[in-house]
């Protein structure tokens, strides 16, 4: 028995390690051999205030946002002092649209920046990084939420 259990956690930690991924403790997204430790924006509130007022953001962090259903939900970027790549997800994990580098805003009103496509998550990295790691429309996505 305790070997069985042995061997379990040595495949676990095989496989997060070659990801890359302990999402053990923390909500990930990855993408390939690419994780991101996300903060999760769940409630209207969160999804509100998402990443204002941020003056940097690390390249393996993010922001997950989390909506009740799957819908077109724009997005625009007032109050967000660094750029950011957006990016739309369905409920399957399917990567549906991709606003990249997308930059503060400068101009009252904000322009709203939409996808047109239904999604049920959509992710807030850094700015550069779809395309520094080759994602785009149609990729999977694997989410973990805790």
């Amino acid at each position: 028995m305790i070997k069985q259990a042995f061997v379990l956690f040595a495949i676990s930690f095989f496989l997060t390690s070659a990801i890359g991924c302990n999402s053990s403790r923390q909500s990930t997204v990855w993408f390939e051999k690419h994780c991101f430790y996300v903060e999760l924006a769940r409630t209207p509130e969160e999804r509100a205030r998402g990443l204002m007022f941020r003056e940097h953001l690390d390249p393996d962090k993010g922001m997950l946002f989390i909506f009740d259903w799957e819908a077109v939900h724009p997005f625009w970027m007032k109050n967000t002092l660094i750029p950011l790549d957006i990016i739309w997800i369905n409920r399957n994990g399917e990567v549906v649209f991709i606003s990249k580098d997308t930059q503060p805003c400068e101009q009252e009103p904000c322009p709203t920046i939409n996808p047109y496509r239904k999604a049920k998550y959509v992710l807030e990295v850094c700015g550069g990084t779809a395309d520094n790691i080759g994602l785009a429309v149609g990729d999977k996505l694997t989410l973990h939420i805790r």
